[in-house]
């Protein structure tokens, strides 16, 4: 039975996932599903399946084992001991994959005694309509919303067995013959349509194809092969696009394209190839903005945040349009994103077709995202029903005081700046390159470098570190987060800022021996399981290390890259959006954060950020 609505967001910790985006199945882990909020087959934004069960003569059969064979497949393995002889009772196998609209199973019933038996094997599917944000939003309940039948639909297979109806249940019935020492194998399959999704899979084979970690640590090479393997499922296109391929950024409440998601996991994995990049970079640009719209955030040149197939709201008073445009550190990291793509081996023909975005996004960084004319890039929320954050820490509670008060907008992040910065350098280089003058932009970057380190340096006894952001009266926010560590590689810090930021990252205020914590451990709003302030997010503590690296701070980078290791390890190398940030000389396994998405793009992208600063390759596989 699927339980009733409750308004809390649904734990995902104890269930199971398949995926081949945009499709998704959440189960538990003996293979069924029903008995959790999350459990269900989903496509794109909607709930197709909520609930099934597999029945031997009447009798749940009760699971033993679960092997993951990839991202989209699994075997199960259960016991039907009300059927079969004593200690020989009948062993129940389910293969399962997961396509894209899709689900087949394989069940194979194993008779190990000396006799043939009889059985009944029964699949009972409930079907259900119900939108992604009511789940999410523990508002789902029994009760399932009226279907668009010319816009959704479903069709269930099953070769050999009879079928009944009863409104949205289906129950398949096949009457097996297992002869003794023998097996029968039975299947079905189930497809979903939805012409009002906005998304579709990706076809061909990803970039990373084949591609292994060469090191004698088991540890990053079965991290890394479960990553790709999580990545090549997380590719997605939108249907405007159909052949530019994206990583959705997670399973399952963000399993579509986000702007800061897609842009930063395709900036970790560019070692294994521009594609990727390329057509994140082609499909943010057929997005990007070309007017002045407060409701949905956009703005000329501005790099969109989200998509969806209706508006998203929430109990909170969230309402947030299908294609929103509130995040303020998209567009530098989408200029950024362009000239290391072109750096890495992206054709020439395909980064110039891109120019015209590049001066749009330049341009909006210069004339939109500085609100007030004090030279830094900031957000507020114009509506009353965006984001009221909109830098990557998007809670609303995530900028905060040293003392644990929050932070009044507009908020200028220093990260922000950072990415500005680098966004003007790098959009000079390639201005420069294809034979427009970017000197004009080298002058605004060193304008604002400057202002950078007026404004947003706090001296302390430990030697300073940068202010998380500044408040709506130019204040400088005082706690201590692992914001700065994004600021690492960008150009922008002063001589010898860079050491001091990773003393303080490697520090046992925010190291917390499983990755990096979002916030100090000294701060008044630090809490292990916040979602922003206290928790580890493997993706933050990975751009942390790659500027590390960039810095020359190899020993540094090694340490955080050390504590996510242990992290992938605790948690079978699939790394959740977070964890918490309880410390690993208190804990012997990592704490997960109960709700955070599985898989995440950008956390597993993270394992090829810490392949590299443990000098380790990824290559063909024989």
């Amino acid at each position: 039975m699927t339980p009733e609505a409750t308004e809390l967001q649904p734990l995902l910790h104890d269930s199971e996932i398949l995926l081949k985006a945009p499709s998704q199945l959440w189960t538990a882990a003996g293979g069924d599903l029903g008995d959790k909020p999350i459990h269900g087959f989903y496509h794109g934004d909607t709930r197709f399946v909520r609930a099934w069960e597999l029945r031997i003569d009447d009798a749940v059969p009760e699971p033993i084992a679960t092997a993951p064979i990839d991202a989209s497949r699994a075997r199960y393995v259960s016991l039907a001991r009300t059927v079969g002889v004593g200690d020989a009772p009948v062993r129940v196998e389910r293969e399962r994959t997961v396509s894209d609209g899709g689900i087949d199973e394989q069940i194979t019933v194993i008779n190990p005694t000396a006799e043939s038996l009889s059985a009944a094997v029964t699949v009972r599917i409930v079907g259900d309509h119900t939108p992604m944000q009511l789940i999410r939003g523990g508002r789902a309940g029994n009760s399932i919303p009226e279907a668009d039948g010319q816009a959704a639909s479903m069709i269930i297979t099953a070769d050999g067995a009879h079928r009944s109806e009863d409104g949205l249940e289906v129950t398949l019935t096949w009457s097996v013959q297992v002869p003794a020492d023998g097996r029968s194998d039975l299947q079905w399959s189930l497809r979903v349509q939805d012409s009002a999704a906005v998304v579709a899979g990706a076809t061909g084979a990803p970039q990373w194809d084949s591609l292994q970690a060469v090191t004698p640590d088991s540890r990053l090479r079965r991290w890394i092969e479960t990553a790709l393997d999580d990545l090549a499922a997380l590719r997605m296109t939108t249907v405007r696009t159909p052949n530019e391929p994206f990583l959705a950024a997670g399973a399952p409440w963000f399993f579509t394209l986000f702007g800061r998601d897609s842009i930063w996991a395709a900036r970790l994995i560019l070692s294994t190839g521009t594609e990727i990049a390329a057509s994140t970079l082609r499909v943010l640009a057929s997005l990007q903005g070309t007017s002045d719209v407060a409701d949905t955030a956009e703005q000329p040149g501005k790099i969109m945040h989200e998509l969806r197939p209706d508006i998203l709201e929430a109990a909170d008073g969230l309402a947030l349009p299908p294609l929103y445009y509130g995040t303020v550190d998209a567009t530098a990291l989408w200029v950024i994103l362009l000239s290391e793509a072109w750096q890495a081996g992206m054709p020439e023909d395909q980064v110039r077709a891109l120019l015209p975005n590049l001066e749009a996004a330049l341009q909006w960084i210069d004339e939109y995202s500085d609100a007030d004319g004090d030279g830094f890039a900031e957000y507020i929320d114009r509506t009353g029903h965006g984001l009221a954050n909109q830098g990557w820490k998007d809670s609303g509670d995530s900028i905060r005081w040293h003392d644990g008060r929050l932070a009044d907008g507009p908020i200028a992040l220093c990260e922000v700046q950072g990415y500005a910065y680098q966004a003007a350098i790098a959009g000079a280089e390639l201005l420069d390159h294809f034979g427009t003058d970017g000197s004009g932009w080298r002058d605004w970057a060193a304008e604002l470098k400057q202002r950078f380190a007026d404004a947003f340096w706090i001296d302390d006894p430990a030697g300073g570190y940068p202010a998380i952001a500044l408040d709506a009266d130019k204040r400088r926010v005082d706690s201590v987060t692992s914001n700065m560590g994004h600021l690492l590689g960008t150009g922008i810090l002063q001589p010898g800022q860079a050491e001091l930021i990773a003393r303080r990252l490697v520090s046992t205020e925010l190291n917390s021996g499983y990755g990096l914590r979002t916030m100090s451990t000294a701060d008044a709003g630090y809490w292990p399981l916040s979602y922003h302030c206290g928790s580890v997010w493997a993706h933050d503590t990975a751009i942390a290390i790659n500027g590390l690296v960039a810095e020359g701070l190899v020993a540094e980078a090694r340490v955080l890259g050390e504590g996510l290791l242990r992290a992938a390890d605790g948690f079978g190398y699939r790394m959740p959006e977070l964890h918490s940030g309880d410390p690993a000389s208190q804990i012997s396994r990592p704490v997960p954060s109960p709700a955070a998405c599985r898989p995440q793009a950008w956390s597993a992208a993270a394992a090829v950020a810490v392949a590299s600063a443990f000098g380790v390759q990824l290559e063909k596989s024989a």
